[in-house]
């Protein structure tokens, strides 16, 4: 009986985005009052990589 080897699965090469690190989050400094003083940092999704953390390679 013959056995099947499963392929090995090739994953394009992928860079970590730039702007959040490969997190895919990004802060934002969080300003109040007449003054505008920084309270704090606030995380969004980064629009970069819409949160994956990884940029796929350019295929040109």
């Amino acid at each position: 009986m013959a056995r099947k080897t499963a392929k090995p699965s090739v994953k394009p090469s992928v860079k970590p985005c730039s702007p959040c690190g490969g997190t895919g989050e990004v802060s934002r400094t969080v300003r109040v009052g007449r003054k505008q003083r920084p309270v704090g940092q606030q995380t969004g999704i980064c629009l970069n990589c819409l949160g994956a953390g990884e940029l796929p390679a350019d295929d040109d």
